[in-house]
């Protein structure tokens, strides 16, 4: 099977996509495009996987770039190919030829550009990396490359949806600590149960950052197992493991 993949309109000067879970090595239930070396999934299945997303984006697979992903604000600028993975939940670059990843499992993957300024970035957006800023982290370290951030184009990729994303009530008094106004993104579920609005709330993020432009591919994770992996998806089942699905952009 052929790899599946997403683009953006917006991101159309650069080579990028949003990689489904579609046309990979692995099998059982990591089956298809597992990208997460992190997963009790085979090691050389998970290298020719990204091998193979490595040669459909156009890149060498050591010019493949991430970072060793912890649910943080940090983000990491990168000059030339890696020779190890730190401890980041985003990355930019301004040099041509390297591309950026980044894993999800119901998080958001969030791709940057200023085409202008050659400048491009990824980001690993769950709802904690979102809260403590790692997406304004993004845009701050693509300015300091050169980047104008109303030149900036922001696309989400398939994460969780709100329907999909059920949380309890101590998980709003997080956001509401930070700002009373976030509770727009929380709707009424089942008893006490409340429904997250992962990508509203990036969205939101990224608007306050002030970048040109920013939106979803309205794609839910947990909503279409055959297309995507997902984390709470696999929770739920009670599965051992899950996939993780890898989103890239060169220049």
């Amino acid at each position: 099977m052929t790899l599946e993949i997403l683009t953006a309109d917006s991101l159309a000067q650069t080579r990028h996509g949003f990689f489904t879970r579609r046309g990979g090595a692995s099998s059982g239930v990591f089956s298809g495009l597992n990208c997460g070396h992190g997963s009790s999934d085979q090691s050389e299945i998970v290298a020719i996987n990204r091998s193979r997303v490595a040669e459909a984006i156009g890149v060498a697979p050591d010019h493949l770039a991430g970072v060793h992903q912890v649910h943080s604000a940090q983000a990491i600028t990168l000059h030339g190919p890696q020779t190890d993975k730190p401890k980041a939940d985003a990355l930019v670059t301004a040099t041509p030829g390297l591309a950026l990843s980044v894993l999800t499992a119901d998080c958001q993957p969030v791709l940057f550009a200023d085409v202008d300024a050659g400048v491009i970035g990824a980001a690993h957006a769950g709802w904690r990396g979102a809260l403590d800023g790692v997406l304004d982290a993004t845009v701050e370290a693509m300015e300091a490359l050169g980047a104008d951030r109303s030149n900036i184009l922001a696309v989400i990729g398939p994460c969780i949806s709100q329907r999909a994303y059920e949380v309890g009530p101590e998980f709003m008094d997080d956001f509401l600590a930070q700002d009373p106004d976030f509770d727009r993104f929380f709707a009424q579920g089942e008893g006490d149960r409340l429904l997250f609005d992962l990508p509203g709330f990036g969205l939101s993020r990224l608007r306050a950052a002030g970048v040109g432009s920013s939106e979803w591919t309205r794609h839910c994770t947990y909503s279409d197992a055959d297309r995507f992996y997902s984390y709470r998806r696999t929770t739920h089942a009670k599965e051992a493991d899950y996939g993780r699905l890898i989103s890239v952009i060169t220049l």
